[in-house]
């Protein structure tokens, strides 16, 4: 057994020899994106025809295993929606053939689930969407399959004669599902065994092939699912060269919720998704729980941590498919969601909206997190939706929001109001925040560069002065202002 170990560790090692980190570079474009998550089920429902046997009427209450019919030529055809969102990037979940409605169950790495339209709505959407210069990144799922995927299957019919059965780790025959899998599964859950691709150099190759096909079909990056659990930077550092070898600009985030250190020195991953941040706006924004000092002091130590091009590519999140809503879990109150967004499109990093948010769609814990999105526009929160119109506004028009230096102005624990300046050049902006229920009066030294400047809040609370190196500000109960130099080219 142990030489065994030691022939496959060699076989590994041969396969991905070490590299060292390179310089930290990340994709320009996603320093000045705001991305959209799309969950397809529950998306838009484009083709009627493709619906899974079963499906119930658009906006049914979600369970884990029920169909709407959401498909990738609803996607297309919603994205005038995107666009006037001020939306350049879309995130989607899994979109590969697969038995479950979120698609995580992988059984077909190399084909679109026939239920979202197949290859040929992808290609639609991809070309549909880069003719609006909105990016498009894939889900992609490598730690497990779906049990139904046939490198599986034949693994737990054929035993040591299939090709695939040390693709994954099996405890002898027959495979057992129930009560308990008799082979290694994601959580231990019996549909999701997990494939062996740190310690099998086959299956390693066959998941580079996978990436570089996609790649070079068009999107423009991945989001990774736990890579964490495939543990081999090795692995991770061939990723990386394979996909910059195909699309130098191609973006590769990984689903770390921990510290991430050690994907994010430059040879692995371009960013994580940040739900460390995520953790702080909520305690901040969402439920009280954190003054302002912590939560300075919270954002400084994850700035910090990762080199300056990584933050500027962070994956901001402030809800998603495996959260609640942050607007459910602050009580469903859209005042705290217009700060906490008012934030996340003026900070360091890229912000993603979750599809909904925007219009105030709400979700409790999974799978309420997945409702339908509501076409029917007499639901949405038409306030909302023009709020986050005039940040994505904001950011495109002022690159300081996403490439400027950023400095902390005020942090009040007693009074609730947050500051922040963001500089670039002479572009520069000043963020203010009343995260009470209070009405406030706060005096802020922006600095130098805004002496004696106009500014004018982009969200329509009117203009103010600097004044001898002061700026003070009157900030209703949770009022939120974005300030810039008043008569700014957009």
């Amino acid at each position: 057994m142990l030489k065994s170990k030691i022939l496959a560790a060699a076989l590994v090692l041969a396969a991905w020899p070490a590299q060292a980190a390179p310089t930290v570079v990340t994709p320009e474009w996603v320093k000045h994106a705001v991305f959209y998550q799309i969950f397809p089920e529950r998306f838009a429902n484009g083709d009627k025809r493709n619906d899974p046997p079963g499906t119930k009427p658009w906006g049914s209450a979600p369970t884990i295993d029920n169909y709407m019919g959401g498909d990738l030529d609803g996607v297309t055809q919603h994205l005038d929606h995107l666009q006037d969102l001020g939306v350049n990037a879309i995130y989607f979940n899994p979109v590969f053939t697969s038995d479950s409605n979120h698609k995580y169950h992988t059984v077909d790495y190399m084909h679109v689930d026939p239920h979202f339209g197949g290859d040929a709505a992808l290609q639609r959407l991809i070309k549909a969407a880069h003719k609006r210069n909105i990016k498009v990144v894939l889900d992609g799922v490598f730690n497990h399959t779906g049990d139904s995927h046939p490198f599986f299957v034949d693994a737990a019919k054929n035993g040591p004669k299939s090709k695939y059965w040390n693709w994954y780790r099996i405890d002898g025959l027959p495979v057992v599902k129930n009560p308990k899998p008799n082979y290694d599964a994601w959580w231990g859950l019996p549909s999701l065994p997990k494939l062996q691709v740190a310690k099998n150099p086959d299956v390693a190759k066959y998941i580079y092939q996978v990436e570089e096909h996609w790649l070079k079909a068009g999107i423009d990056g991945w989001r990774l699912d736990v890579p964490n659990e495939i543990d081999s930077d090795a692995f991770w550092q061939g990723f990386r060269r394979r996909a910059k070898a195909i699309n130098p600009n191609a973006y590769i985030v990984g689903e770390i919720w921990d510290p991430a250190d050690r994907w994010l020195q430059g040879d692995q991953f371009d960013a994580v998704m940040n739900y460390q941040w995520r953790d702080a706006m909520l305690k901040f924004f969402g439920n009280d729980s954190m003054k302002a000092g912590s939560f300075d002091t919270a954002l400084e130590g994850i700035r910090k941590r990762y080199h300056g091009n990584v933050t500027m590519a962070m994956f901001n999140v402030l809800d998603s498919h495996d959260t609640m809503r942050f607007q459910t879990e602050a009580g469903g109150d859209p005042n705290r969601l217009k700060l906490a967004s008012l934030f996340q499109m003026s900070y360091v990093g890229a912000p993603v909206i979750y599809y909904g948010d925007e219009i105030g769609l709400q979700g409790g814990k999974d799978p309420d997190d997945r409702r339908c999105f509501p076409w029917d526009k007499a639901r949405w929160n038409q306030d909302l939706l023009a709020h986050y119109k005039q940040l994505t506004a904001a950011r495109r028009a002022h690159n300081c929001l996403a490439t400027g230096s950023y400095r902390t102005l005020y942090k009040g624990d007693t009074d609730g109001v947050f500051a922040f300046a963001r500089q670039q050049g002479m572009d520069h902006a000043v963020v203010a925040l009343n995260n009470s229920g209070l009405q406030r009066t706060v005096t802020l030294e922006p600095g130098p560069t805004f002496d004696n400047a106009s500014l004018t809040d982009v969200l329509g609370s009117g203009d103010v002065k600097v004044l001898h190196g002061k700026l003070e500000l009157h900030l209703d109960p949770r009022q939120g202002v974005l300030l810039v130099p008043r008569g700014a080219k957009r």
